[in-house]
């Protein structure tokens, strides 16, 4: 009986930018989550966030690609570095290659000592990553399980506008669990109030996080992270990146773009306000009152079919281990790794600068 030969062929099947530009993301993440480990629990999150950016932004420009920013920093008004429409790489040679950055996804986790905190990026090629604006989207993100159901159950499917109890019972069904054995994360926001309710009237136990549900949402792929759905309206470049790791992963998302006066229920007169600032930004990214109420899935947010993502820890989270830092320089760091193929890489990396002073221990 011939011997398979998995591994081989996910690695023959892998695209030009998991074969040549995965093993480097990873380098990327990691300069970036050091860079930021020397500020955890000193307060300042923008200083955190700055040298995060400026250590990513650095690693970057090593990489042999001719890469463009689509979701970034903000603007360039905004952000002096990373920002949406910014070139980075060479330019000389290489793939060419859009990028969503958050060198420092939950500042505040990291200014506060706080668990959860990562460095993270996706790449797609050109055209392969939704370029939108930097408004909240409202999704909800579930594992392939869930999408392995849908398919042999056609007539029942994960609906962002369907209450919380019926989606519950379709992720229930598809887990062979029951309700009451359910983890959903939600960002503890008082915009969430009626989804919190809801999700422990159904039954559902509800996780709360202070900032940062983007791994929480590749938990959802993840089985034994104890995550089992993500729900709730958070900023639109982290569901972007989500979605990047959701495609690799074979899970789902469902996403909607809402400005923030709409999801923090505030006034009229305040929605009107926004709107007169926004939508011109808005129409340019084709983006209009008319369709900003479109369901974006997996695929519309990430059409690219050549699609790599890596995240580095920070603080420690429930899947990624926070920076260890120890004598003068010296870093270990965990990371993930995943590309579209299928190829899932946990890296547990340290950094050496001066090998007699610090050698290697176990």
């Amino acid at each position: 009986m011939p011997h398979p030969k998995t591994a081989e062929d996910m690695i023959k099947c892998a695209g030009s930018l998991e074969s040549e530009l995965l093993p480097r993301l990873l380098h990327v993440t990691e300069a970036a989550a050091i860079a930021a480990s020397y500020q955890i629990g000193r307060g300042d999150k923008n200083y955190a966030d700055q040298v995060s950016v400026e250590a990513m932004r650095r690693m970057l420009n090593c990489l042999d690609m001719k890469g463009i920013i689509k979701i970034g920093e903000g603007e360039r008004d905004e952000a002096p570095m990373l920002y949406i429409g910014e070139k980075v790489g060479t330019w000389e040679k290489g793939v060419e290659v859009d990028i969503a950055v958050d060198p420092l996804e939950g500042t505040n986790l990291a200014a506060e000592g706080l668990p959860g905190s990562i460095a993270v990026m996706a790449m797609a090629e050109r055209g392969g990553l939704f370029h939108g604006p930097d408004i909240y989207m409202d999704k909800i993100v579930v594992g392939p399980e869930v999408v392995k159901y849908e398919r042999e159950h056609p007539d029942e499917k994960i609906d962002l506008d369907a209450p919380v109890r019926d989606n519950l019972e379709i992720v229930a069904k598809a887990l062979n669990r029951s309700i009451d054995e359910l983890v959903v994360v939600i960002l503890e926001r008082d915009r969430h109030e009626q989804k919190i309710k809801e999700i422990r009237e159904a039954g559902a136990r509800v996780n709360l996080v202070t900032d940062g549900d983007l791994m929480p949402g590749v938990s959802t792929a993840i089985r034994g992270s104890g995550v089992h759905m993500v729900l709730g309206a958070g900023g639109s470049g982290e569901a972007v990146l989500t979605a990047a790791a959701i495609k690799c992963l074979g899970g789902k998302i469902l996403a909607r773009l809402v400005l923030p006066t709409v999801a923090n229920g505030k006034s009229a007169e305040k929605i009107a306000e926004e709107k007169a600032e926004k939508m011109e930004r808005l129409e340019s990214m084709g983006i209009t009152e008319d369709n900003i109420n479109d369901v974006l899935d997996t695929n519309r947010l990430v059409p690219g079919e050549d699609v790599i993502f890596s995240a580095t820890g920070v603080t420690p989270g429930p899947i990624l281990r926070g920076v260890s830092l120890f004598g003068e320089g010296d870093a270990r760091v965990h990371s993930i790794n995943i590309g579209i193929s299928g190829v899932v890489k946990f890296t547990d990396t340290i950094y050496i600068h001066d090998k007699e002073r610090n050698p290697l221990r176990f």
